[in-house]
């Protein structure tokens, strides 16, 4: 008993008799005030506590021999799938010419809509021709050996005995040495070549490329432009021989163009873009910072990607010789490396604030309850005694 006693001493919670409660109806509307604020200020809790909180640090980006994978959604409105080609290159020396992996090439009409089945992209210049036989500058029947036949390179060969049957090896023989040829028509293995016919079939259309590059993780760029790509010393080139007008309408929509895989909250600048070009023809640059980001989920998945931010700036095209029209992407790579990790608030840190709430407007209700009952006492007091006004 006597323990008891000790512990009621102890007692921070005295109770009183209900005969001495005095109920009145200002507490009563201050009770009801504080429990709608307090459950209002229970729900806005639980729902942050529910909700899953995200934190970013900075860190120098230390990986090595990556692979760098670009996501990219385009819609020329006036080129031909047959007049574009897609090329990558980086600092490292690597190139991918008329890039045909992984991406794809939808014919549009003039209204935008889809022509055709889409169908993986053919190397510019349409299929290669089987190998024909020649005979005082005529074409005849596809020859079933080809190896019994050997086609002139018309000076272009860089052996003896180095062959050209197709009009696609004419093509890369003058290629290789950095001549153009002139008139198609005059090359009889090019007689038959559909190059010109396709352009002529899809004049007036329009284009999508979609798909996705795999490039080195070091500073490079791709680009979409007319003519077919190759390389000539230590220069890039595009051979505009073939097309009758250098005037080429790069007008495009760019829906889509992203770094690595998307993760929540991401945004990506160049999606949904338009650029209509008028008149004049030229380049579009496009110079990207790709900024490495690691992303971590709230379950511990880890999504490996990047961020970009981009500038853009026209450079219009002087004819031949001059601005190769075209639309190109520059992209570096930042040296600090963003990693975003989800939380979420830990329970007691939820208890502990919801303690808080609850009796902080508990304490401070009670407080303001006591000062209007102790007012109100205090008026009716003096209104009593005549001393009131």
């Amino acid at each position: 008993m006597g323990l008891l006693n000790s512990l009621k001493k102890l007692d921070a919670y005295p109770k009183l008799n209900e005969d001495f409660f005095t109920r009145t109806f200002t507490g009563g509307i201050i009770t009801v005030v504080s429990s709608l604020v307090m459950i209002l200020l229970f729900i806005s809790e639980l729902t942050l506590f529910l909700r899953l909180h995200t934190s970013n640090e900075l860190n120098v980006d230390t990986s090595r021999g990556e692979k760098l994978q670009i996501n990219v959604d385009i819609v020329f409105h006036h080129m031909g799938c047959a007049t574009l080609s897609l090329d990558a290159m980086d600092v490292s020396g690597e190139q991918h010419l008329d890039v045909v992996t992984h991406i794809f090439k939808q014919r549009l009409d003039e209204h935008g809509m889809p022509k055709m089945n889409v169908e993986k992209e053919e190397k510019l210049g349409g299929e290669q021709l089987a190998p024909l036989i020649l005979q005082n500058g005529s074409v005849l029947e596809k020859v079933s050996h080809p190896e019994e036949f050997c086609g002139s390179c018309f000076g272009a060969e860089e052996t003896p005995d180095e062959c050209c049957n197709t009009c696609e090896a004419v093509r890369s023989a003058y290629t290789r040495r950095g001549w153009a040829i002139n008139d198609m028509a005059s090359v009889p293995q090019c007689k038959n070549d559909d190059f010109r016919s396709k352009m002529r079939d899809q004049d007036g259309e329009g284009c999508n490329i979609y798909g996705y590059l795999e490039v080195n993780k070091v500073a490079g760029n791709f680009h979409f432009a007319p003519g077919k790509s190759f390389q000539q010393g230590h220069m890039h080139v595009h051979d505009l021989m073939p097309f009758e007008s250098l005037l080429f309408n790069l007008s495009h929509t760019v829906n889509k163009l992203s770094f690595g895989a998307d993760f929540p909250g991401v945004q990506n600048p160049m999606d949904k873009i338009v650029r209509i070009m008028e008149d004049v023809t030229g380049m579009y640059q496009y110079f990207v910072k790709v900024v490495p980001t690691v992303y971590r989920t709230a379950r511990g998945r880890k999504i490996d990607t990047n961020q970009f931010s981009v500038t853009e700036h026209f450079k219009k095209s002087e004819g031949m010789g001059g601005t190769l029209p075209g639309v190109f992407v520059f992209y570096d790579l930042s040296p600090i490396k963003v990693n975003f990790t989800e939380e979420r608030t830990p329970v007691l840190h939820f208890v502990t604030n919801l303690c808080a709430i609850l009796g902080g407007v508990f304490t401070v209700s009670g407080i303001v309850d006591s000062f209007v009952y102790h007012g109100q006492k205090a008026i009716a007091k003096k209104s009593e005694l005549g001393k009131l006004g």
